[in-house]
């Protein structure tokens, strides 16, 4: 039997925690690792206190059909990097990989180009994280090197988001 490799294995934990995520458009899981320890988890839901989308039965963003990766204000979500971010200690995720994988709520597939939204990516940059991984489909990722948007400062514009 072969063994799963560790960038499929922790993107495997990223999308079960996925499932936690209460969007209805997007579910997003996401995980940060250091030194082959997982210091935290973070997936798509309201802010601590406040109804999640799937209580309240509409996703304002979906109902007035705006497009990916524009009108973040809309939302009633945190995305599940910046969750995984607030949940660990600057100190711990120096270092550190992002895993992230993200899932259409409605048909369960992965959602194409996955890739943090401009506000992420800026948490992403302070909080110390070296690497991202992201989850293409079941066996394809890609990986992202922090540094490389350190160097070309006009990547915080225009990739595309979810």
């Amino acid at each position: 039997m072969e063994r799963r490799d560790k960038n499929n294995y922790y993107l495997d934990i990223a999308e079960t925690v996925l499932e936690r995520g209460t969007c209805l458009r997007r579910d997003f899981g996401a995980i940060i690792v250091k030194n082959d320890e997982i210091i935290s988890t973070g997936y798509t839901g309201a802010p601590r206190g406040r109804k999640n989308c799937s209580d309240i039965g509409v996703c304002i963003r979906k109902k007035l059909n705006v497009k990916r990766g524009t009108h973040y204000e809309l939302c009633r979500s945190v995305h599940a990097e910046a969750n995984a971010i607030i949940s660990a200690a600057r100190n711990e995720m120096i270092g550190s990989t992002l895993y992230l994988v993200g899932k259409n709520a409605e048909s369960h597939e992965y959602v194409e180009k996955a890739f943090p939204c401009s506000m992420c990516k800026r948490l992403i940059l302070n909080s110390g994280i070296e690497k991202i991984v992201i989850r293409d489909d079941e066996k394809n990722f890609r990986e992202i090197e922090i540094k490389d948007w350190i160097e070309d400062d006009d990547s915080l514009r225009g990739e595309i988001e979810y």
